[in-house]
């Protein structure tokens, strides 16, 4: 039975992306991000629809993929490095510098639902960097979060966007340990 609702941001995980020829991407292996709060992405592209005979006579929709955010409790410091580009110096401090590219990555989580947790599948994301915010501890402390800005675009050498997978699914059980490689039977 399918889900008729969903709840429950939970099991968020990255992987590294990593190009080959024709554009073909593969994947490191899944890496948790704990602390998710909140995902909000909203779906880019036009719809354009072309008018004959006085009614909509043919339409066209581009999926160019999703724009939004990751708001987290706090980002770890494996994403820092292995996304963002942040190196350790000599000393071992995380350092910043303007002209790295963050690396491209698969984001992997799951909502949850009445009748089971549906895993989700992003296989082209790119974040920017996150904004630095802080708040003193007044009478009761505060959590505050940190957000990553998504972009999720089609991939280039086939241009899927976007994966799910219900429960009882074969794939379901190692969702979270490797990104899951879609075919296609003629």
């Amino acid at each position: 039975m399918a889900n008729k609702i969903k709840y429950g941001l939970r099991n968020v995980y990255y992987a590294k992306a990593t190009e080959g020829a024709g554009g073909v991407l593969s994947y490191g292996t899944p890496v948790a991000i704990p602390g998710a709060v909140n995902l909000s992405l909203s779906a880019e592209g036009d719809d354009n629809p072309f008018y004959a005979d006085d009614v909509v006579y043919f339409r066209t929709i581009a999926n160019n993929g999703y724009s939004g955010s990751l708001e987290i409790a706090l980002i770890p410091e494996s994403f820092k490095t292995d996304i963002l580009g942040e190196v350790a110096d000599d000393d071992g401090v995380l350092v910043e510098n303007a002209s790295t590219i963050p690396a491209e990555f698969a984001l992997l989580f799951e909502f949850q639902g009445d009748e089971s947790a549906t895993r989700h599948g992003l296989l082209r994301c790119t974040c920017s960097r996150p904004d630095v915010n802080g708040a003193t501890k007044e009478a009761s402390i505060e959590p505050q979060t940190e957000t990553l800005n998504l972009t999720v675009m089609p991939r280039i050498n086939d241009q899927l966007v976007k994966m799910r997978c219900a429960y009882g699914n074969a794939e379901y059980n190692g969702w979270f340990t490797a990104v899951h490689a879609p075919t296609f039977t003629p």
